[in-house]
């Protein structure tokens, strides 16, 4: 296989050359791009040594002139890996800016699918939100991302960042997506939805719909067809899923009544409403001396009235979001709600569930089987669920 390599300058850039010397190993044909500060790390002799290969460096330095460097490697290579992947080159990807070899290089690409992103820095840059929201952007793009490892870092802090593992690396760079889900279909719901007092005021949580959406993209990686009914409209939801946008609870129950019934899996990521105001004003409501007594009705119960409705040949896939008794409470769910798997997680945990990039989660179907799923970033935890629901 023709793998290009582009290693840029972190101070991982230098385990890029074990990685280098396995992919060469392994019988790969390799090529390297250096970019200019990744060179303040390591140097050409290493990687041309271990390639036999010329090492390239700058766009303009072309020693072929029948060779324009950052097309001809673009469609010389089979895959492209960027390991180390810095905040600064992952930033210059998401927005298009082309000033050097490997940044122009990618503008060219036809087929993003073909490129592996491993991100590596401090664990408060990988963390920030505008690298997040860059990351996110590219991913709904079709790039590849593999996760840092968790760890002790060359800064001294400890936490996410860490370049992972060449074994790790070569997993995610060799294994197919498989196609499992190809020619199904699945509906996903995910995030809140609100129910208004007056035209100011509404009931509503604190769900962001990350766990729904990483599930939707996920089975659309996954080759199936996805609707999402969603009250977000978020950059990281991939362009192959059919988004429904809705504000209400009764809004999402009109949306999965109206496409779940030709659907392999309806998955209920969405944290609805149980209540809505009896009484809706039409002009805000003005403060006033005292309480304010406002009656509340139940709302449609969406993931019962889909679990009563389904066919033989469907799979429903529920949530609890639980404080307490989390296993107890999932379980007496999957049989008031006919239901054939329940995700059940500990939202009074602080470091996972609403507004986290990460969770923790049971998986348990209807036959009291457990899964348990630890500490994980939630794209993880959807492809581990996609895996148990889709055998």
């Amino acid at each position: 296989m023709n793998i290009l390599l582009i290693v840029s300058g972190g101070i991982a850039a230098y385990k890029s050359i074990d990685l280098c010397s396995s992919l060469v190993k392994q019988g790969n044909d390799v090529k390297v791009i250096l970019t200019k500060n990744a060179e303040n790390f390591v140097t050409q002799l290493p990687f041309q040594t271990l390639t036999k290969n010329r090492v390239y460096t700058s766009t303009f330095e072309e020693i072929d002139e029948n060779e324009i460097q950052h097309i001809d490697l673009t469609k010389w290579a089979d895959k492209i890996i960027v390991a180390p992947a810095t905040a600064n080159l992952i930033s210059k990807f998401a927005n298009g800016i082309a000033d050097d070899l490997a940044s122009s290089l990618m503008l060219a690409v036809r087929d993003v699918s073909r490129v592996y992103i491993v991100p590596a820095m401090n664990t408060f840059m990988y963390k920030n939100p505008i690298i997040q929201e860059n990351m996110n952007k590219l991913i709904k793009l079709g790039f590849n991302f593999i996760e840092p490892d968790s760890g002790l870092l060359a800064c001294g802090d400890v936490g996410e960042g860490k370049f992972p593992s060449i074994e790790k690396i070569k997993n995610a760079l060799f294994q197919e997506i498989e196609k499992d889900l190809k020619d199904k279909k699945v509906l996903v719901t995910a995030g809140p939805t609100k129910e208004f007092i007056d035209p100011f005021r509404c009931l509503t949580n604190p769900s962001t719909g990350k766990m729904g959406i990483a599930i939707a993209n996920e089975c659309a990686k996954r080759g199936a067809e996805v609707i999402l009914v969603s009250s977000i409209n978020d950059d990281s939801i991939s362009n192959k899923v059919k988004k429904v946008k809705i504000i209400s609870t009764n809004d999402m129950f009109e949306a999965v009544k109206n496409n779940f019934k030709d659907c392999d899996f309806i998955i209920k990521a969405a944290a609805v409403s149980d209540y809505t105001p009896v009484q809706v004003f039409d002009k805000k409501v003005k403060k006033q001396d005292g309480n304010l007594s406002i009656e509340f009705k139940r709302t449609q119960d969406i993931l019962k009235y889909v679990g009563d409705n389904k066919s033989d040949n469907q799979k429903v896939i529920g949530f609890a979001a639980e404080t307490n008794n989390l296993i107890g409470y999932a379980k007496e769910k999957i049989i008031k709600k006919n239901l054939d798997y329940i995700v059940a997680n500990d939202i009074s945990k602080k470091d996972i569930g609403f507004g986290s990039e990460d969770n923790e989660v049971y998986i348990i179907d209807k036959h009291d089987n457990i899964k348990k799923i630890d500490k994980n970033s939630k794209n993880n935890i959807a492809k581990a669920i996609i895996d148990v629901i889709s055998k």
